[in-house]
C-alpha cells in the first residue's frame, strides 16, 4: 500500500448532516517509537499494547454548508469549548485533506471526553485524533457505503497518524505494530497492524496499572523531543536497537518469556529517556518519584520472583505492567508501596484491550 491507495475517488452517495461516535483507547508501547521523517513517518518501528479503560470518546456532529472556502469546526472538551484545540486540528485537517475531501464541505461539532487526566501524561493524543479519524471515516463510508472493513480501519489508522504518530497503534488491538520491519509480514510506516503471529497465554490480559506522578504538562512536548532526534549523537544506534528488540519480542511472544520481556521492555523505557537526556538541548521528564518506583519495583520483584515491570512514555509517570495470575500481588504491593509517590495518590488500574468502538 502506498499514499495513494488512500486518496477517494468519486462518491457515489451525498450526505447533508449527521453525527458519529466512537470510542478509542490510549495505548503503551514496549518498543519505542522516538524520532520521525516528514508526513509522521517513524525512524524506527514500535509495537504497543492497546489499552482498555484509558480511552477517549468522540462524538463528530457535522452539516453541509454553503461555502466550502476553509474549514468550519468547534471543538468541546467535556462539554467546555476549547479553542485552544483548534490550531492541532486545523493542521490535523490539512495533513489529511487530500484524502478526506469534504472536509471543508462541512462545519463540524466535535465533542470529547477522556476517561483519563487531559495532559496526565497517558496519550490522550493517541486516543483523541484516532477517535476524530474514525468519526471522518464513518463520514466517508457514509458516502461510499460498499467499503471494505479491512480497508475502513486500515485507512482510519493512516489518517490518526497525520494526526498524532502514535495513534495509528489505537485503531484496533491488543498487540499493535507501527513502522516496517523485515520480519514482521505487512507491517508499513504509514499505519498499524495487529501483530500477526503466535502470542503466548502469558500475554493474554496483561495488567497495566499507570501511577499518576505528575498530571502536569510535560515542559517539552513529544513533537519537540522528537524532532531533537535529528542529528542526535545515538539516533542511528538507537533506531537500530528499537529493530533488534522487535526482533528478539517476537520469539518472547511465542514462548512466554517473561524475563526476556521484562529485559526488553524495561530497557526500551530507558532508552527512550537517554535519548532526551543526550539531545541538544537536554532534558529529563522523569521525576524524583519516577525513579523511586522504579527502584522499588526492582526490589519487589528481586525478592519475590514476580514478574513485575515498568515501561515508560514521554513523561513521568510509571506503567505498572505484570500477567493476569500475579495480579492480586502485584496491586497489594502498588497499594501498599508504590501510591505514596504518585500525585494525590492517583493511580488507573488498566489492561490490555482490543481496540476501538463505534457506540
Amino acid at each position: 500500500m502506498t499514499e495513494q491507495n488512500f486518496i477517494p475517488k468519486a462518491f457515489s452517495k451525498s450526505v447533508e448532516k449527521g453525527s458519529f461516535t466512537w470510542s478509542s483507547p490510549s495505548n503503551i508501547a514496549l518498543v519505542k517509537y522516538w524520532g520521525k521523517k516528514a508526513d509522521q513517518i517513524p525512524e524506527n518501528p514500535s509495537i504497543s499494547f492497546t489499552l482498555d479503560a484509558c480511552k477517549t470518546t468522540t462524538t463528530l456532529s457535522f452539516s453541509k454548508k454553503n461555502s466550502s472556502s476553509d474549514f468550519s469546526f468547534d471543538v468541546f472538551l467535556d462539554d467546555e469549548k476549547k479553542d485552544d484545540f483548534k490550531p492541532k486540528i486545523k493542521t490535523f485537517f490539512k495533513r489529511i485533506e487530500r484524502y478526506v475531501p469534504f472536509l471543508k464541505d462541512y462545519h463540524f461539532k466535535i465533542e470529547t471526553s477522556n476517561t483519563f487526566p487531559h495532559s496526565s501524561g497517558i496519550a490522550s493524543s493517541a486516543s483523541g485524533m484516532s477517535a476524530l479519524a474514525l468519526c471522518l471515516m464513518s463520514i466517508k463510508r457514509e458516502l461510499n457505503p460498499d467499503m471494505p472493513n479491512d480497508y475502513f480501519h486500515q485507512k482510519a489508522s493512516f489518517l490518526a497518524r497525520l494526526g498524532s504518530g502514535s495513534a495509528c497503534r489505537s485503531i484496533e488491538g491488543d498487540l499493535v505494530v507501527w513502522g516496517r520491519h523485515v520480519e514482521i509480514d505487512g507491517s508499513s510506516d504509514l499505519y498499524g497492524i495487529k501483530y500477526p503471529y503466535e502470542v503466548h497465554p502469558n500475554f493474554e490480559n496483561y495488567q497495566d496499572t499507570i501511577l499518576l506522578v505528575d498530571k502536569g504538562e510535560k515542559q517539552v512536548s513529544s513533537t519537540v523531543g522528537h524532532n531533537l532526534m535529528h542529528g542526535h549523537p545515538f539516533a542511528e544506534q538507537r533506531f537500530g536497537q528499537a529493530h533488534s528488540n522487535l526482533s528478539k519480542l517476537i520469539d518472547v511472544f511465542k514462548t512466554g518469556d517473561l524475563n526476556a520481556f521484562i529485559q526488553i521492555v524495561e530497557s526500551e523505557a530507558l532508552s527512550l529517556h537517554a535519548m532526551m537526556m543526550t539531545s541538544m538541548p537536554y532534558f529529563i521528564l522523569m521525576k524524583p518519584n519516577t525513579l523511586k518506583i522504579i527502584n522499588k519495583i526492582w526490589e519487589f520483584r528481586q525478592d519475590t520472583g514476580l514478574h513485575v515491570s515498568f515501561t515508560l512514555d514521554a513523561g513521568a509517570n510509571v506503567h505498572v505492567l505484570y500477567p493476569a495470575n500475579e495480579a492480586e500481588s502485584v496491586l497489594e504491593f502498588i497499594k501498599n508501596e508504590l501510591v505514596a509517590y504518585c500525585q494525590n495518590g492517583h493511580y488507573i488500574c488498566d489492561k490490555i484491550g482490543f481496540g476501538a468502538k463505534q457506540l
